[in-house]
């Protein structure tokens, strides 16, 4: 058996509703006070299985769309219309249907499921406790709390244990990587949920693991930040010592240290968290609300961010699949080829420009358009598949990015933050302060980087909307599938405004050119149903729902 598979054994549940288990199928294998955390070996094996805690070991996801990587951030994608379904599991199709999609010659095609619009469907059919483990909104928020409540125990349990060689040196690293962790999980739920919950105490600690105190989404980003700026802290204290390197090749599974993945240096990690800070500024502040003071934030932030030559955290499959399995654990994977779950949208394929390399090595048109099952969708129509570039015969070239390859091994997840998006909120904190010409030279880098083949927008005079409109294309194509799309079109106000100007097929595959998409998704979740019906907010709480109503 994988080494991570039998760590994965030991792994606590978050206690985040400990009451539910009667719906979904929560265990407690491990309490804090278990012998096998109270070990150096044990703890760092502990946190090596934080891979499992918070990406695959929340139960009863459906196997269609899959666990975290593929299943909840697949609802990021969805939203953020670079792919689309008219499968119904877990209700994705409903999840990713716009309001409606008005074609060229007039016709308007509305969402045919019922309810009819996002929010009422998620209020009235799927955020509701009944569903159970069918509840759309409830995984994200589950494997998130499942990740702060391990990095809770791994947390409470350092400082009692006896460490060889450089003690401190890597109980540093353990609370660095628990505090990385917490701020990471904490950054998942602000950025997706009208409120959550602050917790610090492990499950066992506390009855039922969890408190009823919700707050803001606002004060869960600010906690997010705390746990950076707590990693952070104790890594400018740390060098990369062989006892800190011994304790982070624990840490980070073999299969992820290949690539851009790899032993993080201490300086290399606070440049992640510098990056990973600037993210929760930026998708949590629409545009047209960014102060000078924010976008001077951004700039700091990102000055100190992630270079090109860093190591960054990222995902790989292995042979057994144990964190992520190479034909299905990616949105990347659920969506290669002409049959899978997720289909890719025309909408995407539209934003890359003319000879983009990056087009012509991971798509191909298919033969005839993909319709479907009408009846569970309005915008999923696509004349388009992504490439495995894993098949034999279809290795595509070396030199541009690859969106897909389903070998074990084949495709790197960016699970955090990475250098392309470290360079891109640069480059919109320098365009929208009026320094067009060093934005645009950032986008250059950055398709470069990708292997994109695409002349140089610096140096040619672009106006301020035309460097805006590099930018979001950039954002979409240089950083797919890695969980930022559904943010950005929130930010950019398209998930009121909608979309116009876009390609869209009629259920006939008759292709509009100038289609506008009414998307009206709720921008941010209600706290799940099923979390309010076993943790009910105490006196005082923030709102667990948003106000926002069609």
């Amino acid at each position: 058996m994988n080494k991570l598979k039998i760590y994965a054994l030991t792994l606590v549940f978050s206690g985040f509703m400990a009451s539910c288990k009667e719906q979904l199928d929560v265990q407690n294998p491990n309490q804090p006070s278990s012998p096998a955390l109270k070990t150096e070996t044990g703890l760092i094996s502990f946190g090596e299985g934080f891979y499992i805690t918070g990406f695959r070991d929340v139960k009863y996801y459906d196997g269609v769309p899959g666990y975290f990587w593929s299943g909840a951030i697949g609802n990021h994608e969805l939203m953020g219309d670079v792919i689309g379904t008219d499968i119904a599991n877990v209700f994705i199709n409903q999840i990713g249907a716009p309001n409606q999609v008005t074609l060229d010659d007039g016709t308007i095609l509305v969402n045919p499921n019922s309810p009819s619009k996002q929010i009422d469907f998620l209020r009235i059919t799927a955020n509701v406790n009944s569903t159970g483990f069918q509840n759309s909104t409830y995984y994200e928020w589950a494997y998130m709390y499942n990740l702060n409540n391990a990095a809770n125990t791994l947390l409470a349990n350092i400082d009692a244990t006896t460490f060889s060689g450089e003690a401190d040196t890597k109980k540093g690293v353990l609370k660095a990587w628990a505090y990385w962790w917490k701020g990471y999980a904490y950054s998942h739920i602000g950025s997706m949920y009208y409120a959550g919950i602050i917790n610090d105490k492990a499950n066992g600690e506390v009855l039922n693991g969890t408190n009823g105190n919700y707050v803001t989404k606002e004060a869960i980003i600010a906690e997010s930040n705390k746990n950076f700026d707590a990693a952070a802290t104790i890594l400018g204290s740390l060098t990369a010592s062989a006892d800190y390197t011994a304790t982070m090749t624990g840490l980070i599974p073999s299969f992820n240290r290949v690539g851009k993945g790899g032993i993080l240096t201490p300086a290399m990690w606070v440049r992640n968290i510098n990056t990973m800070k600037a993210r929760n500024i930026l998708v949590n502040t629409r545009v047209s609300a960014m102060t000078d003071a924010q976008w001077a934030s951004i700039l700091t932030l990102t000055n100190s961010g992630i270079l090109a030559s860093d190591l960054v955290f990222t995902g790989r499959s292995n042979a057994a699949g144990d964190f992520l399995s190479p034909t299905a654990g990616t949105v990347s994977a659920k969506t290669t080829g002409a049959n899978n779950t997720y289909k890719i949208s025309e909408r995407l394929i539209q934003d890359f420009k003319t000879g983009d390399l990056r087009f012509s090595n991971n798509f191909v048109q298919r033969s005839s358009p993909y319709i479907g099952e009408t009846s569970r969708g309005n915008a999923f129509f696509t004349r388009f598949n992504l490439i495995n570039r894993g098949a034999s015969g279809s290795e595509g070239s070396a030199s541009v990015i690859t969106y897909s390859n389903t070998n074990a091994g084949g495709y790197e997840l960016y699970l955090a933050s990475s250098y392309e998006e470290n360079q891109l909120m640069k480059a919109e904190a320098l365009i929208y302060t009026s320094k067009i010409e060093e934005g645009l030279a950032l986008i250059d880098e950055v398709r470069k980087a990708q292997g994109a083949g695409l002349t140089a927008v610096a140096g040619t005079s672009l106006s301020l909307d035309a460097a805006k409109e590099e930018l979001r294309r950039e954002r979409r194509i240089g950083l797919l599938f890695r969980a930022l799309s559904f943010y950005d079109a929130r930010r950019w106000g398209l998930l009121e405004t909608g979309r116009t100007k876009a390609v869209a097929l009629s259920r006939t595959g008759v292709v509009s050119t100038n289609a506008t998409i009414s998307y009206g998704y709720l921008d941010y979740w209600d706290v799940p149903d099923n979390e309010i019906a076993y943790n009910p907010p105490v006196a005082g709480s923030a709102a667990t729902k948003n106000p926002k109503t069609n």
